[in-house]
């Protein structure tokens, strides 16, 4: 009876085993390259004059603003923004209503981007994922999105 037992529970270990899905590894860099290409097939599609900054994240300054901040992870910021995928749907609004964080709180896109405008400025930044989260799935944001962001800034506190 033991024999059939150890048998039984050989050949479910066994079958676990084999049922074990092989993963793909992520490759960051192969997604980096699609992120680029498919935001450069939108910016030309929509005729939107974005700039590509040497990280990769490309960005249309609406408005400068004024001021002259030298930002840092802990200068305070607070903006209205909207933010879209590359099909247009919208995942997240401050709608309206500005919101306050420090920089070095939020994802490194705009840790990145926001820095190019000062105080009363507008800035549209196509982040690729790398930049944004990744390969994780975030809320309703798919893991390896671009993500379009609207941001303008109503106040920048060093």
């Amino acid at each position: 009876m033991n024999k059939i037992k150890h048998l039984l529970l050989l050949v479910c270990i066994a079958g676990c085993f084999t049922a074990c899905k092989k993963t793909e590894s992520f490759d960051a860099e192969k997604q980096f390259t699609a992120d680029t290409t498919a935001i450069r097939n939108f910016i030309v599609a929509n005729k939107i004059p974005a700039v590509k900054d040497a990280s990769g994240i490309f960005y249309q300054i609406i408005a400068p603003g004024t001021g002259s901040v030298t930002y840092s992870a802990s200068t305070s910021v607070t903006a209205d923004y909207t933010g879209k995928l590359l099909d247009g749907s919208t995942f997240d609004s401050s709608k309206g209503t500005p919101i306050k964080f420090t920089l070095g709180g939020v994802i490194v896109g705009w840790q990145i981007a926001i820095p190019k405008i000062q105080k009363g400025g507008s800035i549209r930044m196509f982040i690729p994922s790398y930049y944004g989260y990744a390969n994780s799935t975030v809320g309703s944001i798919p893991a390896n999105s671009v993500l379009d962001f609207t941001v303008s800034l109503t106040d920048v506190v060093q």
